[in-house]
């Protein structure tokens, strides 16, 4: 005989079922990510990819970022400049084999072209100018270009999904200054790509639709003019408020002198630590001094600084998640590092994998499914597009 369910045991279920389901709409609501979340992330691809020159494994990283940023970016401005760094990184590797080529190291037994080689002066002795010209040694650029790409193009994500502006609140007071300056540079791939969008887009409403060189020479001028606009601008912003005139003269040059005191020991200190023949009082002595000094120099410098946080952003799951995938890659890469087989390939051969170096580099796609979507919306992309790093200074130029 089936008894019928209590009432209390029905709405407790029912609760249950009501709070199970507002917490998985919870997770699915789109929210941002911590801007150092998607730092950590990218410098730990970064890490991965500066321990091997194998191709399939730093495809496979640049395939991963790219999904990633294909997932997770917003609308917003600096989520737009992904492509240029792709470009940036295809330039990288063609320079390398042009490289190569220019200067052959005489290195591989399949010549593909023997170029006569030009003598040099003896002030030049080593270098080698044209020559023959070896697959193998076009590989050994190729895979040393690779390298270098990977490496830019996940600095390229990193500035894609994250906020320059939150990652500027983000950091600590003693960093502020330097952080400024940090994020203003690494904003610079965002605006030119925000310019190029805006004098395409004039350029399309002005009913011009030529391509190629002589297009490219009508895109560029404008852009550069834009750069020195947004420039002008972002000074002026920065000047009206107070960035760099925070703190007394006297405060500040107490912070120099305690800056400057802590890079001296330290650079006493590696010294010593390195050059045996150096007496040890000067080794790890001087370099706790000299950590010591550079802590008190961050101190002063932080208290110098007053500002305010209007709703900072906090770290839940999936931005903790988002940080640990990156160093996983990193640790993962640097295990898998001890086969250096698979790691530096030797251009002659058809490059070997292995299943640990296979997985450093699945893991850094974890955030493209397991975090929450970005907010898109005409506030995110209007609200980048028309304010610069500094914060709220309208700097629409259309040319």
């Amino acid at each position: 005989m089936t008894h019928p369910p209590e009432a209390g045991a029905t709405s407790a279920g029912s609760a249950t079922t009501a709070a199970a389901a507002t917490t998985g709409r919870r997770r699915r609501l789109p929210r941002d990510l911590h801007p150092v979340a998607w730092w950590l992330w990218a410098l730990g691809l970064a890490a991965a990819a500066t321990r091997t020159t194998n191709p399939w494994l730093l495809v496979l990283i640049v395939l991963v970022a790219s999904v990633t940023v294909l997932a997770r970016r917003t609308d917003a401005p600096w989520a737009l400049s992904f492509r240029l760094y792709l470009v940036l990184g295809g330039v990288v590797v063609l320079l390398r084999v042009v490289f190569r080529i220019l200067f052959g190291s005489g290195y591989g037994e399949t010549v593909l072209l023997d170029l006569p080689a030009v003598p040099l002066p003896d002030w030049a002795a080593g270098i080698t100018l044209l020559g023959p010209v070896a697959l193998e040694s076009l590989l050994a650029g190729a895979y040393d270009g690779m390298r270098l790409a990977t490496v830019i193009i996940c600095v390229g994500a990193a500035n894609s999904l994250a906020d320059p502006r939150k990652l500027l609140a983000s950091l600590p007071a003693a960093l502020y200054e330097v952080g400024t300056a940090v994020v203003i540079a690494f904003s610079l791939f965002p605006q030119l790509a925000e310019s190029v969008q805006r004098v395409r887009r004039a350029r399309r409403l002005r009913g011009e639709t030529g391509r190629g060189i002589r297009a490219l020479r009508r895109i560029v001028v404008p852009v550069l003019e834009d750069a020195l606009d947004r420039s002008v601008a972002l000074a002026a912003s920065m000047d009206a408020r107070g960035y760099g005139r925070s703190g007394a003269t006297s405060h500040r040059r107490v912070t120099g002198a305690f800056l400057l005191m802590g890079l001296l020991g330290l650079v006493v200190g590696s010294y010593a630590y390195l050059d045996t023949t150096a007496p040890r009082v000067l080794a790890w002595p001087m370099l706790v001094v000299g950590l010591a000094l550079a802590l008190g120099g961050f101190l002063a410098a932080g208290r110098g600084v007053a500002r305010t946080r209007y709703r900072p952003p906090r770290w839940l799951a999936a931005d903790v998640l988002t940080a640990v995938t990156g160093l996983v890659a990193a640790v993962l890469m640097t295990v898998a590092a001890r086969d250096l087989v698979v790691v530096l390939p030797d251009p002659s051969r058809v490059p070997p994998l292995s299943s640990l170096a296979l997985l450093a580099c699945l893991v850094g796609l974890v955030p493209a499914f397991a975090t929450p979507p970005p907010v898109l919306g005409p506030t995110t992309g209007q609200a980048g597009a028309t304010d610069d790093v500094a914060g709220g200074e309208p700097l629409a130029r259309v040319a």
